[in-house]
């Protein structure tokens, strides 16, 4: 049985699960080592069952749990040679655990093979992944990412359900108090995905088989959850998709994990 859900994702932590009865992985380990083992217990997993962590790319809200949680528990920690690397010059691996490089092939951990994709996102080396649970069953991650790349949707292509970025309401992006140089950051193709490329991104998953969606890394600053939910909601009606008769919706929590995916 393969399990999937958000501990927690916004622009200041990201985190989640993936599990299958071998273990579980999580994909980013953000905010801090207390607040994910509090997300663990909730969905009743315990830390120890955690057999990896998928860092998507070093920026904080992806990695400041990374050092603690992984050297308590004795975690392995994947990603990509950049992404590894600059956890090493940033001191989070310390030798407590393992840290592997992740290539294009991918890699099984608790039964769930991990494949990466290249993300366009102003870090080292950013990723994000999909995860292949034993019976067939695909779950696609992309986050942090300014443009939604062929390689990308390629990757999440026929996936039965999709963590994707809908991180701001270009509205309230550009009349926000953000100075210049930070909304020009976020707007370009390094920096996020808004509300409407993700809409535009999902009306076309859809067709390849996707069925379950959730939305993630919203801003706090230049977003609503139901602003984001709407913009999607709005998009997929329009091409005909029907919620609860073609696909799920949901938008990821901020703070606290969702209601698990079963499938």
């Amino acid at each position: 049985m393969a399990r999937f859900t958000t501990l927690f994702s916004s622009s200041s932590g990201n985190s989640a699960y993936l599990g299958t009865s071998s273990g579980g992985i999580l994909v980013d380990a953000g905010k801090n080592a207390k607040q994910l083992e509090i997300a663990l217990s909730s969905i009743l997993v315990n830390p120890q069952e955690i057999k990896g962590i998928f860092i998507t790319h070093e920026h904080t809200d992806h990695i400041s749990a990374v050092r603690v949680f992984a050297s308590r528990y004795g975690i392995d920690v994947f990603g990509s040679r950049g992404t590894i690397e600059e956890l090493h010059l940033q001191g989070h691996i310390n030798g407590k655990f393992k840290a592997h490089t992740v290539d294009d092939k991918g890699v099984t951990v608790a039964g769930i093979h991990m494949t990466p994709f290249k993300t366009s996102h102003d870090s080292r080396e950013s990723t994000g992944f999909t995860a292949c649970f034993e019976d067939g069953r695909r779950v696609g991650i992309a986050t942090d990412t300014g443009v939604m790349t062929e390689e990308i949707f390629a990757a999440l292509s026929g996936c039965d359900a999709v963590l994707l970025e809908s991180n701001h309401d270009i509205w309230m992006l550009e009349n926000g108090d953000y100075p210049y140089y930070l909304k020009r950051r976020i707007r370009s193709n390094v920096g996020h995905l808004s509300n409407d490329d993700c809409a535009s991104t999902l009306c076309k998953l859809i067709h390849t088989g996707t069925t379950r969606i959730v939305l993630g890394h919203l801003s706090r600053e230049n977003n609503k959850a139901s602003i984001a939910r709407e913009t999607s909601l709005s998009a997929l009606t329009k091409i005909g998709a029907v919620e609860n008769r073609d696909f799920i919706l949901r938008v990821a929590s901020p703070d606290s994990p969702d209601k698990m995916i079963v499938f």
